[in-house]
């Protein structure tokens, strides 16, 4: 269908392929390859300790421990499709039942111990597996599967199981798959196919199934990994294992859920420096999808904006649908690195051509307007009446005869063009088979992305099935969607694998000298006031304004004549929330007077909201500069997580923030904020100046820090607002609330 993604790569893309065929390094800690051992500042590892999974997948002995062939029982047919699995793969079948002398032929052993090799996998086929766990321990077997279900995807009491069942694993050394998974692990998959393939892993089976499907069209499928409940293997492991596989161009996931977040964050790190592309469906969008997966697979399934913004850290494209899973999966992994990113629609309708032209721009694909020397070019085969400014339309007449393989030719000849996407809406003999047969012969001469999306509904016709499916190096969409799907997929990959560098290895390894001082200020268990919140703060070089925590009206006109005016007065305690809402802020301030005044009636109104101060803020003011909010929560699946956005009322008002995953660098932080909605307010609107951006990505980098180095010991931070202002002038955190664990 496509060509081979192992073409002309960048420099960036050469080191990440260099690594994959060659040295196949992990993370670097201090110039050396990162060990097993190597953790972070927080104590989490920087390195993916992915299992072998070779003598899985490629086992030289297989026991199926409650083989049958009686007529009628589930268990027949799945030790029917072992035994023809094995022999395809090449491994010794040894049936394990306690009652039967043979199994379709093969004598039977009666129990796990009277196996006569270490056996690489055993398949399991009781209810109960956990008595035959510990045998297949005893007998040092290296994987298991395990089918049963009735475990953590059915409640409290399945959970429970689970967990002893994990529990015997852990203690055992060998790696388990399931419980509740299925035999796609073992389908078979056809060897006539070339190219690179894809790998799929799976949690629910029949969702890979139009993937598997993609075989029927000439896609290479090389593994299956069904996940299931993943009480020990789990989609990281394979995902990492997959990665490093030669004949792998891409890996295709349906995930329900995630095991541990930060194993699979280092498994898609894994990817993204090999250059292997990752395309998942990630269900629990919504509140209602997210029950829904927890109750099948027995997962968490994550705040759906974190797990968004997790995969695209590292570069793995996130779809909605399995036919946008399998389209984009297959011409990620064949279709070479792009010669450029401008996109040509060619068509023999003008109708159809601005229709795909209109949904292209609007999916954020580049349609450059072709050079006038281009399209005078073009016009010696196409109508002068007709445009061929992009969309080029032809008018029909041409791809009969010669002109249609020229004009084809011509639009990938201009050196601005990397893609050529051609709609045929429907079969129109013969000219569509001239034109489909020109397309498949002009790509067989470029290196540049040939796309056909065959409209007709019904599929069958010779020049679909047989010309354009026959194609290894046209991609062919029956929808116009699909195809803006993928092509977009394929330009946003090849752009991130050239620049990728993995926040792993800049992530910090000892604590800062920020770090002991912010020790000496945190309070377990409680929030603090917003002075020592902003003590937090000053400790890891975020700039707060002049203030002073005063406890008298006196020295409240003292302060603010230090600080200098006008000045802003709060009150300050632990418990306080939402200071405004009370009337426990008072700004504008000039004079001696005003502040005493204030001084006592924050401090009246504390006593009748009951509410304990610790003192009253005295703080300068601060003005001309866009509010914004940074701040810390925890993740379930990813623990502390960084959010970026409008800050003031506009946080709760517009919800228009952006969520990193720490450790992340500069880069980063700094598509972080081109994600925002509201971004154009820092670059300046209505005459006002362009704000301090540099600035605003030093806190949030800061804030980051704060979050890997405290950990579990800082429950939430919120710096709202963070007041950033013109250019080259910085950004003050003007209030901060903090929560201790």
């Amino acid at each position: 269908m496509l060509g081979s993604t192992h073409g002309t790569l960048t420099t960036d893309s050469r080191r990440t392929r260099a690594i994959a065929c060659g040295e196949r390094s992990g993370p670097v800690v201090q110039g050396r390859p990162a060990q097993a051992g190597d953790l972070d500042v927080s104590g989490r590892p920087l390195h993916a300790d992915a299992p072998d999974l070779d003598r899985f997948f490629r086992p030289r002995s297989v026991a199926v421990i409650g083989a049958s062939d009686a007529e009628g029982r589930p268990n027949t047919g799945i030790t029917r499709q072992l035994a023809d699995w094995a022999e395809r793969v090449g491994a010794r079948l040894y049936p394990v039942h306690p009652t039967r002398p043979s199994v379709f032929g093969i004598p039977c052993r009666p129990a796990v111990s009277d196996l006569p090799e270490q056996i690489d996998l055993a398949v399991v086929l009781v209810g109960d597996p956990l008595p035959v766990i510990e045998e297949l321990a005893e007998a040092k077997t290296r994987f298991a599967v395990v089918f049963a279900s009735g475990f953590a995807e059915t409640g409290p009491e399945g959970e429970a199981a689970q967990q002893r069942l994990a529990a015997a694993v852990e203690r055992s050394g060998l790696r388990l798959l399931g419980p509740n998974t299925n035999l796609n692990a073992f389908e078979r998959f056809r060897d006539d196919l070339q190219g690179p393939a894809i790998a799929l892993i799976t949690q629910s089976g029949h969702q890979g199934r139009p993937v598997f499907a993609l075989q029927e069209l000439g896609i290479r499928l090389s593994h299956w990994a069904p996940t299931g409940n993943e009480a020990d293997l789990e989609s990281a492991d394979f995902l990492s294992w997959f990665a490093e596989q030669p004949e792998v161009g891409a890996i295709a996931c349906y995930l329900e859920g995630l095991k541990d977040g930060r194993s699979f964050l280092l498994a898609a790190d894994r990817a993204a420096r090999r250059g292997v592309p990752v395309v998942a469906v990630k269900v629990g969008r919504t509140e209602t999808g997210a029950r829904t997966a927890a109750s099948h697979t027995g997962k968490l399934t994550g705040a759906d904006a974190v797990v968004d913004a997790a995969l695209r850290q590292y570069g793995v494209i996130r779809v909605d649908g399995l036919d946008e899973l399998q389209d984009t999966a297959a011409l990620l992994a064949r279709a070479r690195p792009p010669r450029a990113e401008g996109v040509v629609v060619y068509s023999i309708s003008g109708g159809t051509g601005a229709h795909v032209a209109d949904l292209a721009t609007g999916a954020g694909l580049s349609l450059p307007v072709l050079s006038e020397a281009k399209q005078a070019e073009l016009h010696q085969w196409i109508p002068a009446y007709l445009s061929v400014a992009n969309p080029v339309d032809n008018g029909g007449h041409p791809v009969g005869d010669h002109r249609g393989r020229k004009i084809i030719d011509a639009i990938l000849d201009d050196p601005g063009v990397g893609v050529l996407i051609c709609p045929i809406t429907g079969p129109f003999p013969p000219l569509s088979d001239r034109l489909v047969r020109d397309l498949v012969d002009a790509a067989e001469g470029t290196d540049k992305l040939v796309c056909v999306v065959w409209g007709s509904p019904v599929g069958t016709e010779p020049a679909y099935r047989e010309v354009l499916l026959g194609s290894s190096r046209v991609a062919t969409f029956r929808t116009v969607g699909n195809c803006l799907t993928a092509v977009r997929a394929h330009l946003a990959h090849h752009r991130f694998a050239a620049a990728y560098r993995s926040p792993f290895d800049e992530a910090p390894r000892t604590p800062s000298p920020s770090y002991r001082k912010a020790q000496a200020l945190m309070q377990p268990g409680r929030q603090l006031s917003e002075h020592a919140a902003k003590q937090l703060l000053r400790a890891y070089g975020i700039r707060v304004p002049r203030e002073q925590l005063v406890t008298s009206a006196a020295a409240a006109v003292r302060a603010a004549g230090l600080v200098g005016y006008p000045v802003v007065m709060k009150a300050s305690g632990a418990r306080i929330a939402h200071k405004t809402e009370l009337g426990l802020v008072k700004i504008g301030l000039t004079s001696a007077s005003q502040v005493r005044d204030a001084y006592r009636e924050l401090t009246d109104i504390a006593r009748y909201e009951d509410v304990c101060l610790d003192g009253v803020l005295v703080c300068q003011m601060v003005e001309q500069g866009v509010e914004m909010v940074v701040g810390v929560t925890h993740d379930d699946l990813f623990g502390p997580t960084v959010t970026v956005g409008l800050g003031g009322v506009l946080v709760e008002v517009l919800r228009d923030t952006a969520v990193g995953v720490p450790p992340f660098g500069e880069e980063q932080a700094r598509d972080m904020l081109a994600g925002l909605r509201g971004r154009a307010l820092l670059d300046g609107v209505r005459g006002r100046p362009p704000a301090d951006r540099d600035a605003l990505v030093e806190v949030v980098l800061r804030v980051q820090r704060m979050a890997l180095e405290l950990g579990d010991q800082l429950a939430e931070l919120d710096i709202n607002p963070l007041l950033v202002l013109p250019r080259g002038q910085g950004a003050v955190a003007l209030d901060a609330l903090a929560v201790c664990r």
